[in-house]
């Protein structure tokens, strides 16, 4: 290890997201140097991007311990504890502030776009574990950079890396030719000219999570507006409606995320959206008149639509990574020892066991994937889970095998019944899908009467 002794050099964060700033203030607290590298212009970008879109979950479950006592001597207090920050929220008022402490120790415009072992790929075992790991960045400028580490944690999420709307996971054929008319996100429709792309026109949103949830409640706030006249959603799903295709209701114990999922079924029950079941996208034809039209696997062919909303997912971007002996689960890109915890096809009740280091190693020692992008492509992640991923991970860097091992995490169930298995059964029962099951959702107030929120988001 000819450039520096371990101790000596830093620990690379990649991503000054909240999982990233996180992990930051860990290593800060455990007297571990930390770089953190944002391939973005500021910290927070990708929170930044869904700025408009309120969280489901309350400041007291997205404000880190140990960013909290970095924050704690400049005067920085957590907003009220039981209100829900949208995404610009978040970012301005505890990500940035969080960033500007860190000072720094956070690199914006270097995009990271390698990671190995000095002089060793992934093939050669002699010495691996004694060299440092070597990660080239990229700055905003085309400057290339190579910075020598100790260990590696990568909580680049995949916010980048949309899946597409195709059944197949595969683009669908003339999906990108019709890109012009498809968003991976949900819409700012504050935004006028985004408001004026949906406004009085049939929009097709592909998904059943969170974010889809989202979209239709959007678009039916939008369809009642008094220039909304003629908006109309068209709710493409996979598999069928069943007591757990609006989340969980009252049963969710994240009760901004259950009223999210009834303001979706409300959308559906009054009209404003409608619902086409079994259907997996193949391809995405043009009308005469430009207006696209949704053809099936089976050859349905779907009334034609001005604009499709895809919110089918994420997944991780491992590319950069492939000089590195990671330990992947086949189907969820995820931690082999993580991925049991969090498979969808398995889980019922939407119950995820606590875990750290041990489930987030790889046979390459010293590379950690967390926060969003340990997940692969499963979703319901929450950032309570990031943070108590990082402080595992980060005891365990330290050498604090008792404290990395005591993970004590408890997440709030769903409410959910039933995992993914019945995926391709558009008519799939509860009971087959896994018993456990929901009450009937019944409506329920988000925000105090009378005044408007956005709705809640799929991400944390």
């Amino acid at each position: 290890m000819s450039e520096s002794t371990p101790a000596a050099l830093p620990t690379v964060v990649i991503g000054a997201g909240p999982i990233g700033l996180a992990a930051a203030a860990h290593l800060l607290e455990r007297g571990i140097e930390p770089l953190v590298l944002e391939a973005g212009p500021s910290a927070a970008g990708a929170v930044r991007d869904w700025s408009h879109v309120r969280l489901f979950s309350t400041w007291a479950e997205v404000v880190d311990p140990a960013a909290e006592k970095l924050l704690a001597p400049t005067g920085w207090t957590r907003p009220a504890p039981d209100t829900y920050p949208s995404g610009g929220d978040w970012a301005d008022d505890y990500l940035q502030p969080l960033a500007e402490i860190l000072g720094d120790k956070v690199r914006t415009g270097a995009r990271v776009t390698g990671v190995s072992r000095s002089g060793r790929d992934r093939i050669v075992d002699a010495d691996r574990e004694a060299q440092p790991f070597v990660v080239h960045i990229t700055h905003a400028d085309d400057r290339e950079e190579r910075i020598v580490a100790r260990a590696v944690i990568d909580a680049s999420g995949t916010w980048a890396t949309p899946s597409p709307a195709g059944g197949s996971g595969l683009p669908a054929l003339g999906e990108k030719a019709a890109g012009d008319h498809i968003t991976y996100r949900v819409p700012d429709l504050n935004d006028p000219s985004v408001h004026a792309r949906y406004a009085g026109k049939r929009t097709a949103v592909i998904g059943s999570g969170a974010s889809a949830f989202t979209a239709l409640a959007s678009l039916t706030s939008l369809a009642k507006a008094d220039d909304g006249t003629g908006t109309k959603g068209v709710w493409i799903l996979r598999r069928g409606i069943s007591g757990s295709t609006f989340g969980g209701g009252e049963a969710d114990q994240l009760h901004a995320r259950g009223a999210l999922g009834l303001a979706a079924k409300a959308a559906v029950d009054d009209g404003h959206a409608d619902a086409v079941t079994g259907f997996r996208t193949d391809a995405i034809e043009r009308d005469t008149g430009g207006r696209l039209i949704l053809v099936a696997e089976d050859g349905r062919r779907l009334e034609a639509v001005d604009e499709v909303i895809v919110l089918t997912g994420f997944r991780p971007d491992l590319t950069f990574l492939d000089e590195l002996r990671l330990g992947l689960d086949e189907r969820l890109q995820a931690p082999i020892e993580l991925a049991p915890l969090i498979d969808p096809n398995q889980h019922s009740c939407g119950t995820v066991y606590p875990h750290g280091h041990r489930e987030l190693s790889h046979p390459e020692q010293g590379i950690y994937l967390v926060g969003m992008k340990s997940y692969g492509r499963a979703p319901t992640f929450l950032a309570m889970t990031g943070y108590e991923q990082v402080r595992s991970v980060v005891a365990a860097l330290a050498g604090d095998e008792e404290s990395a091992d005591r993970v004590e995490l408890t997440l709030p169930e769903t409410g959910v019944c039933g995992g993914a298995g019945l995926f391709d059964t558009p008519n799939a029962d509860e009971e087959a899908a896994g018993g456990c099951c929901a009450p009937a959702p019944a409506l329920i107030q988000l925000g105090a009467p009378g005044t408007a929120q956005t709705p809640a988001s799929g991400g944390c």
